[in-house]
């Protein structure tokens, strides 16, 4: 039996800018569906939010809403007054029949996980804590349609994990926009495509999202290449002439010509749908030294009024060339503090910090501070003045380059100010990594961006060659981009795992908190068998170099997991691939002409064949890996 419908817009009319945004919209949500909402950096995702609430009128169409029905709206920007306290703006969301202390349970239980002060006023908050307010907020509103824009933004796995079980319980409807991949498989249960001015609406879950989207873009291709062999046949009658100005001749031309100018268009809006952020693979970086990076017995303290806070206490951590380490824990726990020692922005306590001569930092802050609204984007890339970028040593003119971000080179003179989230962050990445040196350092790249610029951008660090730091709460990210987890538990205890967070995650589950699958605590006072400095010294893991995707040695494995399985059963196909690309690019450049003829061909294709090489050398060692793996775990 469906479920009742509490809100429809159908044929909806909007234009932006002068321009349509939407044409013949329609969808329906329905009582208790959770959906989410995706689609590219200015589709219009929301604009549709804005829709539902009602805020935004449309040009054209109708929006029906059943009485009685509430909506609630966690949206980017956030109004709060300074001088109310965190529990009084809270607790003000409640419905009027629950504002009294009957209900005062229902804020404290969204203020600890949220780890917000109740007594807190708004206006000493940070932006992350007054996002956690107003989503605190949102929740004990209850309404019967929520609405939730980037929920998991400044929120760490803890709380996150908690949200989604929150919003898997929830009542009412739930629509999420989210970078957070895991997180909308988890919590939707269908999507909404936001898609070139329409919607498309899958019946399932965002796990199911890539094959379904691709299904239709490859039907959509199968047409456009059907109508363009439908159109070469009227071209070609058109050319035979038309017999005298029969009417019915005329009209055809006329038609074949329209059908001509409508293919073009459609072709053109298809082609910007699929396209995706390329770059070139960041080079091999220069360093001489095996050692990057040495903390040695760092301690670091701050005092919170009276109360000692601690940081690290005899901290020990080397990192080597070519370590690929994502950085996690909660809020509070000690990850900025980290990188601000890393980076020679604070002093330790205790304890010294050495960093490798010749290393050159590039690091994509999430506050953003090297973006100045008042200065364009083309100045923003060129700093010193002129109208070429160095990427990777190589001159790039500044509008080519931004076109491989996406954004449009008319756009160049604009200020930053005028840019969305996700844009401001697609133009830190383009800074950062037109030249990333060699030690890459990325504090939660993946606010605001959408699906296609985080796999551009997931692709393009799983090709660089020096050391990554990534502090992030996308757990899906972190599984694809490193190879070693640093946890922040907090009260200066760090624990390191081989492998990405589902490997941490598996180890936590599984552990007793002492030795967990490969993880060592460091720094733990209350347990059985605590570690002194020395024993912490010599025991805690030394990050060596391994492969771009791990082989986590747990000696609780019994078998491959999930994800390694599906790497092995993948790559002959994958190797057989790149052999076929091998073979093609081979019969190319054995014309002798080639050079002569086409010296960019020459050059490209040369180049390509040098990195197919190496991608098969690198496939085929990884197989070998993979099987070896398995035959010792029978």
């Amino acid at each position: 039996m469906a479920l009742p419908v509490v809100l429809s817009i159908h044929d909806a009319y909007v234009t932006f800018g002068g321009r349509p945004l939407f044409e013949q919209l329609s969808f329906c949500i329905h009582e208790g569906e959770k959906i989410c909402l995706v689609g590219k950096n200015g589709a219009g995702k929301t604009t549709l939010m804005h829709m539902i609430t009602g805020t935004k009128d449309m040009d054209g169409g109708t929006r029906w809403q059943a009485n009685g029905t509430t909506i609630g709206y966690l949206q980017q920007q956030i109004d709060v007054l300074p001088e109310q306290k965190v529990y009084d703006y809270i607790f003000s969301g409640l419905k009027p029949e629950k504002q009294n202390d009957i209900y005062a349970y229902v804020v404290t239980m969204v203020t600890e996980p949220f780890e917000l002060d109740p007594e807190a006023k708004m206006g000493t908050l940070s932006g992350g804590q007054v996002r956690r307010a107003s989503l605190a907020r949102s929740l004990v509103e209850e309404p019967d349609i929520l609405l939730l824009d980037e929920p998991t933004n400044h929120l760490d796995l803890g709380a996150t994990l908690w949200l989604e079980e929150y919003l898997k319980n929830y009542k009412g409807a739930l629509l999420c926009i989210s970078h957070d991949k895991t997180f909308l498989a988890n919590i939707s249960q269908k999507i909404f495509w936001l898609d070139r001015g329409a919607i498309r609406i899958c019946p399932k879950g965002f796990g199911h999202y890539d094959e379904w989207s691709e299904m239709l873009l490859d039907q959509e291709e199968r047409e456009l290449r059907n109508r363009e062999r439908s159109l070469a046949i009227e071209v070609e009658w058109a050319s035979r002439g038309v017999r005298a100005r029969r009417k019915r001749n005329m009209r055809r031309v006329a038609d074949m010509q329209a059908e001509r100018e409508r293919l073009k268009k459609d072709k053109s809006l298809f082609n910007k749908a699929i396209q995706k952020i390329e770059m070139e693979p960041i080079t091999d970086p220069d360093v001489s030294s095996k050692i990057v990076l040495e903390f040695y017995k760092v301690g670091k303290s701050f005092f919170d009024g009276e109360k000692e806070k601690k940081i690290l206490s005899g901290f020990n951590l080397r990192v080597l060339r070519g370590d690929r380490i994502g950085i996690l824990g909660k809020n509070g726990s000690g990850k900025t503090s980290f990188l601000k020692l890393l980076l020679g922005e604070l002093e330790p306590d205790s304890g010294k910090i050495k960093l490798a001569k010749n290393v050159e930092i590039s690091y994509f802050d999430q506050k953003r501070r090297d973006l100045d609204d008042d200065n364009t984007l083309w100045s923003t890339l060129c700093p010193g003045g002129g109208d070429h970028v160095d990427v990777f040593g190589k001159p790039r003119h500044v509008c080519g380059y931004l076109k491989d971000f996406m954004f449009d080179p008319k756009d160049a003179r604009n200020r930053v100010g005028t840019l969305s989230g996700g844009q401001k962050n697609r133009l830190m990445l383009a800074k950062v990594l037109a030249n990333p040196g060699s030690f890459l350092i990325l504090d939660e790249p993946t606010n605001d961006l959408d699906m296609d610029t985080l796999d551009m951008l997931e692709e393009v660090l799983s090709q660089y060659k020096g050391t990554l730091f990534v502090v992030s709460h996308d757990r899906d990210f972190l599984d694809q981009t490193v190879t070693k987890i640093l946890a922040f538990e907090g009260d200066a205890n760090v624990e390191c795992h081989i492998g990405g967070y589902s490997d941490y995650l598996e180890s936590k589950v599984m552990g007793d908190g002492e030795w967990v699958a490969g993880a060592k605590k460091v720094g733990t006072k209350n347990s059985k068998k605590s570690i002194t400095n020395k024993q912490a010294q010599d025991d805690i893991p030394k990050l060596k170099t391994h492969s771009l995707s791990p082989i986590p040695q747990h000696p609780l494995t019994k078998k491959l997991s999930y994800k390694l399985q599906f790497e092995l059963e993948n790559l002959p196909a994958k190797i057989s691939e790149i052999e076929k690309e091998l073979v093609h690019l081979n019969h190319v450049l054995a014309d002798y002409d080639l050079y002569m003829n086409d010296p960019k061909l020459f050059d490209k294709s040369s180049r390509l064949l040098a990195r197919k090489q190496e991608e098969l050398e690198a496939a085929e060692l990884r197989w070998l890996e993979l099987e070896e793996l398995r035959n010792s775990l029978g």
